[in-house]
Order: structure tokens, then sequence, then C-alpha cells
């Protein structure tokens, strides 16, 4: 669906929460072509691809309220936004750890060994980074989320420097890059990061440990 669709769904779920009017809710979703801009300082100048070229492939920019620089959403990414109650346990870092541990423990699933790299955000494959995490909290309850590479056109990252992160520090890489003609299908691997997901949840929130 379109960015700006999925962010006003994510408003009112959010909002729902916070007025205890709903459940913890794990949305799963697939981009049109969009660039998110965040609200660290300067995420606007990490555009490459000027308005003319945006226009040519067919590609918004969209502001948004969540941590973090500038990424790229689109067809074969897998976007997975949890809208969660965190007043169990008000820790947004260890919360940022758990989406990790969650992502690892997918890639895991096929064979590859993901990690975090100190001092970056997302998960990667050694110097390739194949998900990417941002958030924002109002009253402990979550929006936004995260985005894992399966089978993207990963062209669309040149288009800016992703996530501030310069060429030098590493690359962008998913699924199909690393897997080939092993790769699973979106299906699939939303499944997966829901069971992941499920499985660490409950010990998580009931956890005091960060």
């Amino acid at each position: 669906m379109a960015y700006a669709e999925a962010l006003a769904r994510q408003v009112a779920l959010q909002t729902a929460c916070v007025e205890g009017l709903a459940n913890d809710t794990l949305v799963l979703t697939e981009h049109d072509p969009v660039y998110t801009l965040g609200l660290r300082a300067g995420a606007a100048r990490h555009l490459v691809w000027n308005a003319d070229t945006l226009a040519r492939e067919k590609i918004a920019l969209h502001a948004t309220n969540r941590g973090g620089d500038i990424t790229y959403h689109g067809p074969g990414q897998l976007v997975a936004y949890p809208i969660v109650n965190l007043d169990r346990r008000r820790d947004l870092h260890a919360y940022l750890r758990f989406l990790e541990e969650v992502l690892i423990a997918v890639v895991a699933r096929h064979g590859l060994a993901a990690a975090r790299r100190e001092g970056l955000t997302g998960i990667w494959i050694k110097n390739r980074k194949i998900a990417a995490i941002g958030v924002a909290v109002r009253r402990w309850v979550t929006m936004h989320g995260i985005a894992l590479n399966v089978a993207p056109d990963l062209r669309h990252f040149s288009g800016i420097v992703p996530c501030g992160i310069a060429e030098t520090d590493g690359t962008v890489t998913s699924l199909a890059s690393e897997l080939g003609a092993r790769c699973p299908s979106l299906e699939q691997v939303g499944r997966d990061f829901a069971d992941e997901f499920s499985i660490r949840w409950t010990r998580f929130v009931t956890s005091n440990q960060t």
C-alpha cells in the first residue's frame, strides 16, 4: 500500500491503543516505492536523486515522525509495524534490541548469520545491511518498526545515502542477493517474522533485563 495510507492507519491504531480501545497489534505490509525521512538532523541531505529522477523512477518522498535518517521502502521488502504497549517495560533501547533479536532469528531461519553493528542501526551480514529499524513512541505505545530486504530493487537504494551510512561503512543487501534461487517468498518471511516476534514478546515485556 501507499506509505501515507499505512501511516494514517498506524496513527489510528496507536491512538486506539493509547486510549485502551485496542490490543497490541503487529502489522505486516509492503509499500509502493518511497523514501521516508526520519527525525535525525540532516536526514534530507542524504537524498541523492533530484525531483526529476524521483518522478522518472516513480518513487515518492515522505517526511515521517520516526527516529533515524532517510530510508527506502518498496515492493519485495517486508515492513513490520508493531503497535505495542511498552508500559510494562519502559525501556526503548531494550525494545530496539528486541527488534534486532527478532530480525536476526528470522534471517537465521534461512541459513544466514546476521548481527547488529555497534554504533550503527539495523541488522547486518558482515558489512552488508539487510534490515533497517526506526520507531516512534507516544505514551509508551510504539509505531513504525522494521524493514527487511527480501527481494526489493536494490538499485533504488542508490538514490539515497541509506540511513546516513556512507559506502565506506557498508552496503545494502537482501535475502535474494544472499540466497539466489533459495530466497523465500515475502509471505513466508512475513510468517517467520510473526512467529519469532510472538515467541519473544511475552518474555520481553515481563523481563527486567536489558
